[in-house]
């Protein structure tokens, strides 16, 4: 009972400290739940995921067509895209559609144009992708259109492109939504004062830039708030570059209080350096539930505060029903969207649930303890 009376007057002094600056970062945080955040790339309104359905006649009728599919990721290994394959197969599986190839660019375009006509030469029906370069990649996805196959997009739309005539539909998180929500959850850690350092990925990718965007956007809120250093990275060596950007930090900016990566690979980076340099006081706010961050969120004291977390595999089982869409030439919409998962501590093990499809890892459950 103690530490309930505790956690409330806690909870309470953060609402009364947010208040005086107009913001309520709780009341904001629980509007995620209800609204989508982000627009298409287009600046298309987004439709929920929950509205993609096929009837059981429409998956006999795509069972019966013996489909194919290939994905070509822009880079696998990671939480993310391995969550993405495991909706995408299970799917696929219940509609009978092969998958062919699943490649790893290592976000590196050329190799990704390279996977492209390497799996074009196997004649899938579908293509499921995240374009590593909306410009360099564009040609051989054009191709692609050009060939038939059904192309099905995860958060990135190649340049020149048309929905409806090229392309079926591009799934995302709302980025926009969990770039909101990292920045109140920050904040709320905070207790709306503080100097922080930023982390952005420097490249021409639609979804990482809604993060940033709606990160800065929302921080600017908190005028006590102050970024004191800002750096992107470009990769591949994304933990690597994130450690590096973060210890420069660091040193330069002795009474930094916390610092933003722009998603949960550069987090490791910051939180590798944070520890080199003996601050476990400094606080890490990010996006995406990969199991590092959330091991490190879950353990007392942790450096991992908040994150707003997208649902891949969710996201992958609807893109998988949109490729089916076009089979059936069912009409799509242009973008598609899942609400974003603001995370926490306290709310760790169900939405690890919620973004994966299945209990998290015995060693996040022991570190809760």
């Amino acid at each position: 009972m103690k530490h309930t009376a505790k956690f409330t007057v806690a909870a309470a002094a953060l609402i009364t400290v947010a208040l005086a600056q107009g913001v309520d970062p709780q009341a904001a945080l629980k509007e995620l739940a209800t609204k989508v955040y982000s627009k298409g790339p287009a600046g298309e309104a987004p439709t929920p995921a929950a509205q993609i359905k096929l009837t059981p006649a429409e998956i006999a009728k795509v069972r019966a067509m013996n489909a194919t599919a290939a994905i070509v990721l822009h880079y696998g290994g990671n939480d993310w895209s391995n969550a993405q394959v495991d909706g995408l197969k299970a799917q696929f599986a219940k509609l009978n559609i092969k998958v062919i190839a699943v490649t790893d660019a290592n976000f590196k375009p050329e190799k990704q144009v390279s996977d492209i006509e390497t799996v074009l030469a196997r004649k899938p029906s579908i293509i499921v992708s995240i374009p590593t370069d909306p410009v360099a990649t564009a040609g051989a996805y054009r191709k692609a259109a050009k060939a038939g196959v059904k192309l099905v997009f995860m958060d990135n739309v190649p340049s020149g492109l048309k929905v409806g005539t090229d392309y079926v539909s591009v799934v995302s998180a709302d980025n926009y939504g969990n770039g909101v929500a990292s920045a109140h959850l920050l904040a709320q850690e905070l207790k709306s004062k503080g100097n922080i350092g930023v982390i952005f990925h420097a490249a021409d990718f639609f979804v990482t830039k809604q993060r940033y965007d709606a990160f800065k956007a929302t921080i600017a809120k908190y005028p006590n708030i102050k970024i004191v250093a800002e750096q992107g990275i470009g990769g591949p060596d994304f933990a690597g570059d994130a450690e590096k950007v973060a210890n420069a930090m660091l040193t330069r900016n002795p009474n930094l209080n916390a610092i933003w990566a722009v998603w949960d690979v550069p987090a490791e980076g910051v939180l590798s350096a944070a520890r080199t340099a003996g601050r476990k006081d400094l606080i890490i706010a990010t996006m995406d539930l990969g199991k590092n961050v959330g091991l490190e969120m879950a353990r007392k004291g942790g450096m991992i505060r908040g994150l707003g977390a997208q649902r891949p595999y969710d996201a992958g089982v609807t893109e998988a029903n949109l490729a089916a869409y076009a089979l059936l030439g069912k009409k799509a919409p242009a973008y598609v969207a899942l609400n974003a998962l603001p995370v926490t501590r306290t709310n760790l093990m169900t939405a690890w649930k919620q973004v994966y499809n299945q209990a998290a890892p015995s060693e996040i459950a022991a570190a809760l303890k």
